[in-house]
């Protein structure tokens, strides 16, 4: 069993003021040719289709052709996808009836009801049969409903994802694999995160791996960087493009995941891939980093850090004669450096909650009880999801 593991396409983002549209279209049709090429049973696609819930008649376009593109192809393809938390749910399940004919299953919506049951998808190989099943992104209030008649109902992520997968009754004799889109640590431990991904709030988002392992593999999304979460059967692949600045050293690749019999580790290749413009970090005098612009990278989207001593005349339009896409210009030299010597209380950057806590233990006296830590973090995760 051969399938290709995508998340995270965020169809029309921004990056700084810059649209990605060209961009994006570029990398989808270099996976659409990876795709007729490598041949897969299968097209997972773990999440954040579009960059916003309401995504505009532009990227709705462009997703349609990618679809369009992958349906197409002969032999037929199964597309896999989720919801994740940058997209609507109701707006992914419209058609889903009708895609399905296509060999396009989309899983939207968690269950939120006792007698609904996550999406699967059931594949076959020379070994047998692979069970796909299909988690969108979910918070602990999505799936209260599925155990209103149970003494108690989730709590935490961790609690939400652990219960959903166990109604489930798994088989665990056969192959099977899990597409979800969260935050997920092992053994405490955090994923490498970067600034274009979501800040969580005190951390409440995260959810434990220990209801993963049973699975032969875990198509993640939510992550922009590649990367195994505590086991190697348990990935982020990443995004197909760098979405900030922070993403400047990551190498972007088309992640192809291969099963064989039960019981035998998956193997995953990292194919890499050929955006139309890089994003990178360029540091050094005005002088030097405009005679390095060369035809090859005079159009990627570069961050600039100045080192000149002394102010250059006018380096921002210097600049902008050489580089098309400039993201910013930092100045770091020695009356920067002392400039930031002379704070003395080194500045942290505190999630809202520690924030606010600080604030309160200030201004009242005390610090905030249990019942009114639990209201602020349910305002603030209500606030960080609209």
């Amino acid at each position: 069993m051969k399938f290709i593991h995508l998340s995270d396409l965020h169809i029309g983002k921004q990056l700084h003021h810059y649209s990605l549209i060209e961009d994006q279209a570029h990398i989808l049709s270099e996976v659409t040719g990876r795709v007729k090429e490598l041949a897969p049973d299968a097209v997972v696609i773990a999440g954040d289709i579009y960059d916003k819930s309401v995504p505009s008649a532009e990227a709705v376009s462009m997703f349609d052709e990618f679809l369009t593109a992958l349906a197409e192809i002969r032999p037929a393809v199964k597309v896999l996808i989720i919801s994740g938390n940058h997209d609507s749910a109701q707006r992914l399940d419209y058609a889903g009836r009708i895609l399905r004919r296509q060999n396009i299953y989309i899983a939207g919506s968690v269950p939120s009801g006792k007698d609904e049951y996550l999406k699967k998808v059931t594949l076959s190989d020379e070994f047998g049969e692979v069970d796909f099943y299909l988690l969108p992104f979910l918070k602990p209030g999505y799936v209260r409903g599925v155990f209103a008649d149970e003494e108690d109902v989730p709590e935490t992520y961790s609690d939400a994802v652990r219960r959903i997968l166990g109604r489930e009754e798994i088989d665990t004799e056969k192959r099977n694999v899990l597409i979800s889109h969260q935050f997920y640590t092992g053994n405490g431990n955090a994923p490498d995160t970067c600034d274009s991904e979501m800040f969580s709030v005190g951390g409440i988002d995260n959810v434990d791996i220990s209801p993963l392992l049973p699975f032969e593999y875990v198509a993640l999304g939510h992550l922009h960087g590649a990367q195994q979460v505590q086991v190697p059967s348990v990935r982020y692949c990443g995004t197909l493009l760098k979405y900030s600045v922070s993403e400047a050293a990551h190498m972007k690749s088309l992640h192809v995941v291969k099963l064989g019999a039960k019981g035998v580790a998956p193997e995953v290749e990292q194919i890499p891939l050929h955006p139309l413009r890089d994003v990178r970090r360029v540091r050094g005098e005005l002088k030097e980093i405009v005679e390095h612009a060369s035809p090859d990278n005079r159009d990627d989207y570069i961050s600039v850090t100045l080192t000149d001593e002394t102010d250059p005349y006018r380096p921002k339009e210097q600049l902008e004669k050489v580089y098309s896409h400039i993201l910013e210009i930092r100045i770091d030299n020695t009356r920067t450096r002392k400039r930031l010597e002379d704070f003395h209380d080194e500045a942290v950057i505190a999630d809202p909650l520690t924030i606010f806590s600080d604030f309160y233990q200030e201004i009242q006296g005390r610090a905030l009880s249990e019942e009114e830590r639990g209201y602020l973090e349910s305002v603030l995760e209500k606030v960080k999801g609209e």
